[in-house]
């Protein structure tokens, strides 16, 4: 599947200006990933639609982020707080959602964007908009999560590497190809996402650490972007994985499983599975 729009997922506790308590508030924001946003949304006069559906505290979040934009010297940036299912066929916010130059998820349950939003007229406003003009859909944790076909809900981390202890669903599909996860670093869902990967083994995996993201076209391209690492789990040459032939609890085993860690400025084609690394000057052998 191809697409005109721009996906934007990110890792969590991206850099939104906030002050002393934020974690990542020693980067400039004007050099931050929500700067990106706004760069590919068309710049400081773009419709930006805030979706905090996820989110158990929705006021509190809509306002770091109202603020976040405010300071990039955005002037049309809008919330839509979904609480309901029958929001997601108000004719008001569908039409917000048609005007719309970028839509953003915030972080919190990917699990509420699933149960209000996906298969509503909101949800297929968004896919026909993304498949066929220049949408931006950015999402942070539990936002960028749910932007793949298959989602995972959840995973007990003292049991990762065990079969069945990663919950998975169906998510937006606006991205096909990938599994995504989040804060994968500091909350170490290694094993989570390898089970993914397992279950799934014709998608790739991709880890975001917090404060990184991704600029994603044509639904294959994918551009690191932030200050952190991003973790990618290439299935394409496996030669063992025992996912379909144990029973749940037992220890999973998969061999050949690719990895990349990438940073800023490198790229990925997750349907050719080819990295370009931005320092292509740096040397791989002494």
């Amino acid at each position: 599947m191809s697409s005109k729009g721009i996906l934007i997922p990110i890792g969590g506790n991206e850099n939104k200006g906030i002050g002393k308590n934020e974690k990542y508030h020693t980067e400039n924001i004007e050099g931050g990933i929500l700067s990106r946003v706004v760069l590919e949304s068309g710049g400081v006069n773009a419709l930006i639609l805030i979706i905090p559906t996820a989110s158990s505290i929705p006021n509190k979040v809509s306002k770091a982020y109202l603020y976040a934009f405010s300071q990039l010297g955005c002037k049309n940036v809008k919330v839509l707080n979904i609480r309901k299912r029958e929001q997601s066929e108000d004719k008001t916010y569908l039409e917000l959602i048609r005007q719309a130059d970028c839509v953003l998820f915030s972080g919190g349950n990917q699990s509420e964007i699933i149960d209000k939003i996906k298969d509503t007229s909101l949800h297929h406003i968004l896919t026909e908009r993304y498949q066929n003009s220049a949408l931006v859909i950015a999402g942070t944790s539990a936002g960028a999560m749910c932007m793949s076909e298959e989602m995972i809900t959840g995973g007990r981390h003292k049991e990762a590497f065990m079969k069945g202890a990663v919950g998975m669903t169906k998510g937006m599909g606006f991205l096909p190809h990938v599994i995504i996860d989040s804060h994968f670093i500091r909350r170490g869902r290694f094993g989570r996402l390898a089970e993914a990967v397992a279950k799934f083994p014709n998608l790739v995996g991709i880890g975001l650490a917090e404060n990184t993201g991704l600029v994603i076209k044509d639904c294959n391209t994918v551009e690191i972007v932030g200050s952190g690492m991003v973790i990618i789990f290439d299935p394409s040459e496996l030669e063992f994985n025992t996912e379909k032939y144990i029973n749940n609890g037992e220890l999973m085993s998969l061999t050949n499983l690719k990895t990349h860690i990438l940073a800023e400025g490198d790229v990925f084609n997750c349907e050719k599975h080819q990295v370009k690394i931005l320092h292509v000057e740096t040397p791989v052998k002494d």
